[in-house]
């Protein structure tokens, strides 16, 4: 068995649909012998994870399985492992710093 780790990409939809598009992105780990074996379970999984629900203001939101976006093996599981990667580009690198040192000490914060 192998270990791979799959993105999975749903979109949220709120009433009629009438705001900007939101795409939730999830990485799920799944075990499995093959390449293809990992991509039907990581379909199957986003399929039944799809939901829908009233909010706070009686709409229906919809979460939507749209596709399983990326699919990479971990070769070797220990302390430290990459198990994914996305370069980023950003009109302002100070901002983005910024936003980085930010969502870091809201992680230290944690109880």
């Amino acid at each position: 068995m192998n270990w791979y780790v799959a993105k999975l990409v749903f979109r949220v939809i709120s009433g009629n649909g009438d705001h900007s598009a939101q795409f939730d992105e999830q990485l799920r780990l799944i075990n499995a012998d093959t390449e293809q074996q990992a991509f039907e379970k990581a379909s199957f999984i986003g399929h039944a994870n799809q939901d829908s629900f009233l909010n706070v203001q009686k709409q229906t939101v919809k979460w939507q399985f749209i596709d399983v976006a990326e699919l990479n093996v971990l070769s070797d599981l220990k302390d430290g492992t990459e198990l994914y990667y996305n370069i980023h580009e950003a009109p302002d690198p100070d901002l983005y710093i910024k936003w980085a040192h930010h969502k870091s000490a809201l992680l230290g914060t944690r109880n």
